[in-house]
């Protein structure tokens, strides 16, 4: 049959994508089923690391307990509080760390010789408890202790150690858990805990030996399976993602994301790419001269009403300062020098107020000549800057320039930390600015400083 002409012919994207993702699933599941053998050995080998790593901990929990016993009878004897009495007796006779490993160990396969030099470290610590018990009596005699365990009560102090002093005591005590002898019992049981620990790891060499013999066997086959195998997936995928998946998938973020598309992969991507970027660009332009028209004064630039309570609708109140503008005697420069030399004061200030501020702040014309600047993101540690800022506002708008009067502003500042909306916010604001102007204008208020007991921190 001959090859058709007509517009659009050819292979789609979706059927090659459909018989890669065919061939895919067929050359997985032969994977699957080759490496099968390989999991059951590494299921294997992982059961006994986990085994031997168990008996290991258990090993060196006994370690670890008798250190712990050392600890508390040692500070016991020196300190003499009864809170190390109490927590060497918690580890003996109710966590049984020792005990609890000892018995874990016996249950392992293969470690009866391991056991056996636990079972030794174990009967050394248990004779160093007797010189412990010992000490321990020592010490609840000199500070005279009562409510100690039973066994510490069975021990019988000799004649010589009964006849000494309370100081004494502590003294002979602490000799007893700190002297040479004490030590070569620690050492002892530490001696046979290391050849515990070297019975266990050469059971655990000797067992990853032997499997890692069976494995390599079969390794040899199944790596040269897998690396086929492998070639041939990645050659799918790289395929696939290379005709069309990732340029598609490119293309749906940038969408997201309101960017233009890049132009890549095949040239009939690129086409449609290059023609909705075209569009897109139309789009933006007309969006944002739109967007700006309708939220920003045609005067001076700041935020008008309707940009203002968009603005409102997303600040966070509790980290957010209010301060409403008013141009003092403003109807005056009307009246005198014109609506003309009005319009360039109210356009001097909104530069100055956004010259002075953040650029994460906004200026904002809600009124005629009442102005507010939104400050996110600003705590009470602000207020200094803030005072700074409206003193070099007064001081720029009172410097007459280009035939515009020396003007100046009176300001009301309120924060959100306490208010429960936007409309309290202002309220509050608004009633620090009445209070300047009660002042004689030129000036600003805090509302915390009308009303301290609801303004927020100092």
């Amino acid at each position: 049959m001959a090859e058709s002409k007509k517009p659009g012919g050819g292979v789609s994207l979706r059927t090659v994508n459909v018989i890669l993702i065919i061939a895919a699933v067929l050359i997985a599941g032969l994977m699957v089923l080759s490496t099968f053998q390989i999991s059951s050995y590494f299921s294997r080998l992982t059961e006994q690391s986990k085994q031997q790593t168990e008996l290991s901990n258990a090993a060196r929990e006994l370690m670890d307990a008798s250190d712990y016993l050392t600890e508390k009878v040692q500070r016991f004897t020196v300190q003499g509080g009864m809170e190390f009495l109490e927590s060497y007796f918690d580890e003996a006779l109710k966590n049984n760390r020792r005990e609890l490993a000892l018995e874990q160990l016996s249950r392992g396969n293969g470690t009866e010789e391991a056991f056996l030099k636990l079972k030794e470290a174990m009967d050394a610590s248990l004779e160093l408890m007797n010189r412990e018990y010992y000490a321990m009596r020592l010490v609840v005699e000199a500070k005279g202790y009562t409510g100690y365990p039973d066994v510490i009560g069975e021990v019988k102090l000799s004649e010589e150690d009964k006849a000494l002093s309370a100081e004494a005591k502590m003294v002979r005590a602490s000799e007893l858990v700190h002297d040479d002898k004490y030590y070569e019992q620690k050492g002892l049981i530490r001696d046979r805990m290391k050849e515990s620990l070297g019975e266990l790891e050469r059971l655990a060499h000797n067992e990853d030996v032997n499997a890692m013999n069976s494995f390599r066997a079969e390794i040899v086959i199944f790596r040269i399976v897998i690396i086929v195998q492998m070639l041939g997936i990645f050659a799918m995928v790289f395929m696939t993602s290379r005709l069309g998946i990732h340029p598609v998938l490119n293309a749906v973020n940038k969408i997201k994301e309101d960017s233009p598309i890049p132009e890549m992969g095949a040239n009939e991507f690129r086409y449609l790419a290059r023609t909705y970027n075209k569009m897109y660009g139309v789009y933006r332009n007309s969006i944002e001269h739109l967007n700006f028209k309708a939220s920003h004064d045609e005067l001076t630039g700041a935020y008008n009403r309707a940009g203002y309570d968009l603005l409102l609708s997303g600040v966070d109140l509790k980290s957010t300062f209010m301060l409403v503008f008013d141009i003092d005697d403003f109807k005056n420069i009307n009246d005198t020098c014109g609506h003309e030399t009005g319009d360039r004061v109210l356009v001097k200030l909104v530069h100055t107020l956004s010259s002075l501020f953040r650029s994460d702040d906004y200026v904002c014309r809600i009124g005629g000549d009442e102005f507010v600047v939104l400050m996110s993101h600003s705590a009470w540690g602000q207020c200094d800057r803030i005072s700074s800022i409206i003193e070099n506002v007064n001081e720029t708008m009172g410097v007459p320039e280009n035939g515009m009067p020396s003007v100046s502003v009176s300001v009301g500042i309120a924060h959100g930390e306490n208010v429960a909306d936007t409309r309290e916010l202002f309220e509050n604001a608004d009633e620090a600015l009445y209070h300047s102007k009660e002042k004689g204008k030129h000036t600003y208020t805090f509302y915390r400083d009308l009303h301290p007991q609801e303004g927020g921190q100092n």
